[in-house]
């Protein structure tokens, strides 16, 4: 970036103070000298000149600042940073180039992927002045250049790969572009510290179609989840069959234990096959229950009641 050398010069505190001071003075030993005559005049004027001179040739470049210097228009060298003198009409300080890290934010609106999808890419770049005389002497704007030659390489990048590669690299496509920049602004003596993907629009439709996949192949997913845990389950059943052929009485224990779950719940139906029924013993078992419950009532109703309920 290059400051108004103008701007610069008014801005200078020590040298408005040179310019004040210097005039005060030269206007304070003309008026003793000559008071009130005409060489008063002419002596004043030359304190003037003389005031702007000095004034001129005090330069201040800031800590993060190297100011250009030329010298009848030929590059002279860099100051700063601090104080500096020059030659007035001779010496100009032609710019102050910033050597600290810049951002650059880039958008490359709807620019073609490899598979033809229309994308606008948003990124960020780190970039900074490491060789300041090159960056004054090679190109005249360098921040321009480095915004027009960032956005041309994301458009390259872009071209180059496909939309799932941009949605799934977002890395590898940065640290490309790194590489691409640093080769393009090194002559010039800038360097690229970073490049950052912010973001990646895609067309509506094409949006709304991915997340239809998208839910799609979830779902794919969880039926195929669901059918191998029904696999899984029949061959843990089928384990179990053999276990309980060979063993009759961990069979009737199984079925007492299942009926004993589906009627511990005052008021619950369980529906039994016959097959299982038979095969477990459980209707004897249901029916001797039975009895017992009906013998117990009995008993109940023939015991003799209290005198204060009769």
């Amino acid at each position: 970036m290059k400051i108004n050398r103008e701007a610069k010069v008014f801005s200078n505190p020590v040298a408005t103070m040179v310019f004040s001071v210097t005039l005060a003075a030269g206007g304070y030993l003309t008026y003793l000298v000559y008071p009130l005559t005409g060489p008063m005049v002419l002596v004043g004027l030359a304190g003037v000149v003389l005031a702007y001179f000095l004034a001129t040739a005090i330069r201040i470049a800031d800590q993060w600042e190297k100011a250009v210097v030329l010298r009848m228009g030929k590059y002279r060298g860099l100051k700063g940073p601090g104080f500096f003198l020059i030659i007035p009409i001779i010496d100009q300080v032609d710019s102050h180039i910033d050597q600290r890290l810049r951002v650059t934010d880039i958008s490359a609106e709807k620019t073609l992927t490899k598979d033809t999808v229309p994308v606008t890419v948003d990124a960020i770049v780190y970039w900074a002045v490491w060789d300041v005389e090159k960056a004054a002497l090679e190109v005249q704007a360098y921040a321009d250049a480095v915004s027009y030659v960032s956005l041309t390489g994301l458009r390259d990048v872009i071209g180059k790969h496909e939309l799932a590669d941009l949605l799934q690299h977002r890395d590898q496509i940065a640290e490309g572009l790194q590489k691409y920049l640093d080769e393009a602004t090194n002559p010039w003596g800038i360097t690229c510290n970073n490049v950052g993907i912010k973001d990646i629009i895609i067309p509506t439709g094409l949006s709304n179609a991915m997340s239809k996949q998208a839910q799609a192949e979830r779902e794919r997913q969880a039926r195929v989840i669901l059918g191998t845990a029904e696999t899984e389950i029949a061959e843990k059943f089928a384990k179990a069959s053999e276990q309980y052929m060979n063993n009759p009485v961990a069979l009737q224990l199984r079925g007492m234990n299942m009926l004993f779950e589906g009627l511990k719940d005052k008021g619950s139906l369980m529906i039994v096959p016959s097959s299982a029924l038979e095969s477990m013993n459980i209707g004897a078992l249901g029916g001797m229950t039975a009895l017992a419950e009906a013998q117990a009532a009995k008993v109940s109703e023939a015991a003799p009641k209290p005198l204060g309920e009769r």
